[in-house]
């Protein structure tokens, strides 16, 4: 931090961390204290990461917040893992004139019995070999990504 920090520039650090910045311990005031130095913050309040049995907030994103100007962070639950992404719009740029309409395109799953049968189905019958030759998970993470039908994923 001490060589890339500047005045110049806005620092954005995202990450997961391995912090957990839903409960107050001394690794979370230790890592706090250090960001705090650079007048980085956490703005990430929500579960990031879903277990059986727990929910926690690993994975953040730490800005200067009075220099940054104004900003919006969401969850993105996309399914493909146990952390969820997040997603920072920063509005602290000149802002552009606006149409007099705008249009949005949103994709959603429908999720019902018929749907999650249809998936099941088409899961039978695909071949997993070229998915799990891989030896790191990454590698493999990649090849499912590869073989597997995009009309099942979206």
């Amino acid at each position: 931090m001490q060589k890339l920090y500047s005045n110049k520039y806005n620092i954005v650090i995202c990450g997961d961390v391995n912090v957990n910045y839903l409960i107050d311990t001394n690794r979370r005031s230790q890592l706090v204290a250090i960001l705090h130095s650079y007048n980085l913050m956490g703005i990430v309040e929500f579960p990031t990461r879903f277990g059986l049995t727990s929910q926690t907030a690993i994975d953040n994103v730490f800005i200067d917040r009075f220099t940054m100007g104004k900003y919006k962070l969401y969850p993105l639950i996309n399914g493909l893992s146990d952390h969820d992404a997040q997603m920072l719009i920063l509005n602290n740029g000149p802002k552009k004139k606006k149409k007099e309409k705008e249009c949005y395109t949103y994709t959603k799953r429908k999720i019902n019995k018929y749907t999650i049968e249809d998936f099941q189905l088409n899961l039978r019958y695909e071949t997993w070999e070229q998915v799990f030759d891989g030896n790191y998970v990454n590698e493999i993470f990649n090849s499912f990504f590869k073989y597997f039908p995009k009309n099942l994923l979206f």
